[in-house]
């Protein structure tokens, strides 16, 4: 059963409202999360728009506000786009998806972040190295929080 228009709609602006960057419900088999995605480019500020996520990310509509990012001097900054845990592979046993030195493509998964018991993946939004990672693999993060640069 999909989600109605007006439902979705109303979540996204439950997010605007009160400043909130996710949103999860689970009713039996169904669910639905709507959260404020960050995308991350080299010449751009950082942006925000409220996206829907069944299994795979569809935007909702642009938010009208916009977050300034100025680049570091270790290069441009992948930040967290939501309050979770911050995972650098994809099970415990596996290789990391990146380490500092890596070299990155646009669209790379660089880690997961782990919110509401859902495995994000955060992807790359430029090519480049990865010049420092500046989280310990599962350690809690911050909307906003810079993980990694790229440069």
């Amino acid at each position: 059963m999909k989600p109605e228009i007006d439902y979705i709609e109303k979540l996204a602006q439950i997010i605007e409202d009160k400043g909130l960057t996710e949103i999860s419900i689970e009713d039996g088999e169904q669910a639905i999360t709507v959260r404020k995605e960050i995308i991350v480019s080299a010449a751009a500020p950082v942006a925000s728009a409220p996206v829907v996520q069944a299994s795979a990310p569809a935007p909702v509509a642009q938010s009208s506000t916009a977050e300034a990012s100025a680049p570091a001097k270790k290069g441009t900054p992948i930040t967290s786009p939501m309050v979770g845990t911050f995972y650098k592979s994809p099970s415990p046993d596996a290789a990391p998806f990146v380490n500092a030195g890596s070299s990155v493509k646009q669209g790379d998964v660089v880690c997961i972040i782990e919110a509401m018991k859902m495995m994000n993946e955060i992807k790359s939004e430029i090519s480049g190295k990865i010049t420092e990672i500046c989280v310990e693999d599962g350690q809690p993060v911050e909307f906003g929080q810079v993980l990694m640069y790229v440069e």
